[in-house]
């Protein structure tokens, strides 16, 4: 991966660090909210089971009752040590909770406990591939705190209630510098962020319950002026609203400046049925919330010897795991990125290689006709029809040239769709084996010079195209049996 470019001078400076959109540098920022995966909640030992009945998983400290007093969930500290070293950040060896203070139907207690000053993780940075480019985007830091609650608007009897079941469910909120230059490189942050938490365990990723929520930061400027005023584009819930949130923000933003007015900064919400963002409330800052340190809460000290018992226990990083297939398989960068999107596609892969011993041909086919087909049918590799060992065979028939690629799709078209599971009764049974009968090709390659005198004196006049005429019909003549390198080879050896 590339170095992280040094962006907060090239901002101070005005210079711009990525493509122009008519004429002006957008810049992006994101604060995430990952729900970590404990099953109790911050600071309470109350459930935190999604679904439940509303306000079934609300106990006394949830609901700020007098002389309550929150606990520290260990089990959230060291999800948010794991973040840490997956990111390569600082762990704090201490640090302090803060009261963020506002009102809210949702928020009993009037405040929100949350870290400000000293977080507990602290830097770091996410690398990925944008295209096949790589791309690096630095953290500024990782911080615990507790959701909200969460108002139910039932249209139909015109009433609101308040569910507090949420409520002092852990969150790590994970806040990045303003790196990113453009909706997809954005979009590619969040999702190689998404990948990180979900692969080392610290959160389940699903966007649709909640529990990975994304907030970015969108702002627009002339290159050479001043940085611009950004909007917060709020709890943006699938990867697709994502992309056409920020898209039009960013096309609202450059309307207003070109048309001649200031853009305000504020809190906006996006609205899938239209496509639109609409203004919620104008952007509050750290002033406005009155943080102060949380009196019932001691500072959180991390010994690093407990920091080293998280990093012996966690498993393999996906960064790790990509270069290891580099050196063991001699991947590139790029595959070796791709194939550890996730921890199934990483174990479908390795368990092919191994099976089949040909990790470049693996690859090929896993990011070409397995992901082709997952998209299609809109499942995950887990759900995948053919097994690793199944799709091992069948790239052993092409390694040892008992069918070609396009014969091979078609077994593979059969195997996906359960018409047959057994790869060498599929090839005998459609008539797929590759002739291999080098009499038998001569004969054919001969009939064909004979038949096509014309082509042949194109290609001894310098046109390559008609050799490829002629590799055209003697693979036609064989129906396809034909080994493609060995007509190459014979053909030109034919033609002199």
């Amino acid at each position: 991966m590339s170095e992280p470019v040094n962006t907060f001078e090239a901002l101070q400076q005005g210079r711009p660090t990525g493509p122009l959109v008519r004429g002006y540098e957008v810049i992006i920022g994101f604060e995430t909210h990952a729900q970590l995966s404990t099953h109790s909640k911050i600071f309470s030992r109350a459930a935190t089971a999604f679904g439940a009945e509303p306000n079934t998983q609300a106990c006394a400290v949830d609901l700020a009752l007098p002389g309550t007093l929150p606990v520290m969930n260990k089990g959230a500290v060291e999800r948010a040590i794991q973040f840490g070293l997956a990111i390569g950040a600082r762990i704090a060896p201490r640090s302090i909770f803060a009261r963020k203070n506002y009102f809210y139907p949702d928020l009993p207690k009037g405040y929100q406990i949350s870290q400000y000053e000293i977080p507990v993780v602290q830097g770091g940075s996410v690398s990925f591939f944008l295209g096949e480019e790589s791309k690096t985007v630095r953290l500024v830091r990782a911080h615990l705190e507790e959701d909200a609650g969460k108002s139910l608007h039932e249209d139909f009897v015109g009433m609101s209630g308040i569910d507090l079941n949420r409520a002092g469910t852990p969150l790590l909120e994970i806040v990045t510098e303003p790196d990113m230059r453009s909706t997809a490189e954005a979009v590619a942050y969040a999702r190689e962020l998404h990948k990180i938490v979900t692969w080392i365990g610290i959160c389940d990723g699903n966007m649709q319950e909640g529990s990975f929520r994304c907030d970015a930061n969108v702002s627009v400027r002339k290159p050479g002026e001043r940085l611009g005023t950004r909007r917060e584009i709020k709890n943006l819930n699938s990867f697709k609203f994502m992309q056409q949130a920020i898209d039009y923000e960013i096309r609202w933003q450059i309307e207003q400046l070109e048309d001649g007015h200031a853009i305000q900064q504020a809190t906006v919400l996006f609205d899938p049925g239209t496509g639109e963002t609409r203004a919620m409330r104008t952007k509050e800052d750290a002033a406005d919330y009155r943080y102060f340190p949380d009196p019932d809460l001691p500072p959180l000290a991390i010994a690093s010897e407990w920091v080293e018992r998280v990093r012996a226990q966690m498993t393999e990083l996906p960064r790790v795991m990509a270069a290891r297939f580099c050196a063991d398989y001699g991947l590139s960068d790029y595959d070796a990125t791709a194939l550890t999107q996730s921890r199934e596609m990483a174990a479908y892969f390795e368990a092919t290689a191994k099976a089949c011993n040909q990790p470049k041909l693996a690859s090929n086919w896993i990011m070409g006709e397995v992901s082709r087909r997952l998209n299609t049918d809109e499942i995950g590799i887990e759900q995948a029809p053919v097994p690793a060992a199944r799709l091992a065979q069948l790239i052993t028939r092409i390694a040892d040239e008992t069918i070609s690629n396009s014969a091979a799709r078609q077994v593979f078209d059969a195997l996906w769709t359960a018409e047959g599971s057994d790869v060498d009764g599929l090839i005998e049974a459609k008539g797929l084996k590759q002739m291999n009968d080098t009499s038998a090709l001569d004969k054919i390659i001969d009939d064909v010079l004979a038949a096509n005198t014309k082509s042949v004196e194109e290609f001894r006049a310098g046109k390559d195209k008609a050799f490829n005429a002629l590799v055209g019909q003697v693979m036609k003549a064989s129906k396809g049996k034909a080994n493609p390198s060995q007509v190459n080879d014979s053909l030109r050896k034919k033609l002199g």
